[in-house]
């Protein structure tokens, strides 16, 4: 994740806590105050993002906290007589295994949205949360709450098209997702299958590109030509030109040129050279939504 996204990202969270115009305010119960609670008074997040936790990041945080104690405190609400987490997942578990007795936390008033909003920011930040995890997280939330993938990359304060491109990983067939989450391809991987046009052959795809290990650039070109490498273009003489030009080749400059457009638009581009000045652009689109994005884009 690069500087600009966690930039975006600390923008979403502090509006997600009223730092900002448009946000809301933390709930006066406890006047903000910290607070210590006992860890067997917390209850899991039930909108956590995150499946898995290493358990070996776990086991170093709570040497931590066994040393020096918790510096930052978790995120609760109160729900009936006792408190459930909003954030801090990783630091609660450290806690136990630590075997600490409470945690410094900050009790606040907010609804499942909010906390569902606050957990996947949280977990954003993070570079290890996994774009399964992510997609999952936006589609189950659009599904509960509604409103358009525009409307929560905003409250996130993510690009529409992250929200959008990670929403169509859970287009593939498990298998292809499995992958994903087993670290056998990358999200980049995953995006360029997206490009076939049915399950079999992502699935097909999918194991060429663990078997042979290609990069993303070379499944990109799987997915356009069939062959993980450009063929070599051919050449023709021009009557009327001394210089050579290429035939219906995939040459490395019009293989950039989709990398290029692939990025602008966030999803997959095709690019046929018929002939010295003429071809084709396709550019695929998955929904309606996806649609009517490219279609602002091209209208500036």
């Amino acid at each position: 994740m690069n500087s600009t996204s966690k930039r975006r990202l600390g923008r979403g969270l502090e509006a997600l806590l009223g730092r900002e115009e448009g946000g809301f305010e933390p709930s006066s119960l406890e006047s903000g105050d910290l607070t210590h609670i006992p860890i067997e008074q917390i209850d899991p997040n039930p909108f956590q993002p995150r499946r898995e936790f290493d358990p070996t990041e776990i086991a170093a945080l709570a040497d931590s906290l066994r040393q020096h104690g918790m510096l930052q405190p978790v995120l609760v609400r109160v729900v009936g007589d006792r408190y459930q987490l909003i954030a801090g997942e990783r630091r609660l578990r450290a806690s136990m295994e630590a075997k600490l007795h409470d945690v410094p936390a900050r009790v606040m008033e907010l609804d499942d949205q909010r906390v569902t909003e606050l957990a996947m920011v949280e977990n954003l930040q993070r570079e290890d949360l996994n774009a399964l995890e992510k997609a999952t997280a936006f589609r189950d939330y659009l599904h509960r709450y509604g409103g358009t993938q525009e409307e929560l990359a905003g409250r996130l304060g993510l690009d529409r098209s992250t929200v959008s491109n990670l929403i169509r990983l859970l287009e593939l067939p498990e298998e292809v997702q499995d992958a994903v989450r087993n670290k056998k391809i990358t999200q980049g991987h995953a995006r360029a299958l997206l490009g076939l046009p049915d399950a079999d052959q992502q699935r097909g795809a999918c194991q060429r590109v663990i078997a042979e290990n290609l990069s993303v650039r070379q499944t990109e070109a799987l997915v356009a030509t069939g062959e993980p490498t450009p063929s070599r273009p051919r050449i023709r003489k021009d009557p009327a030109h001394t210089d050579a030009t290429p035939g219906d080749g995939r040459a490395p400059h019009v293989l950039e040129m989709e990398r290029s457009l692939h990025e602008r638009f966030g999803t997959p581009v095709l690019i046929r050279v018929k002939g010295r000045d003429r071809g084709q652009i396709i550019i695929d689109f998955s929904s309606q939504d996806e649609l009517e994005r490219l279609t602002q884009l091209f209208r500036g």
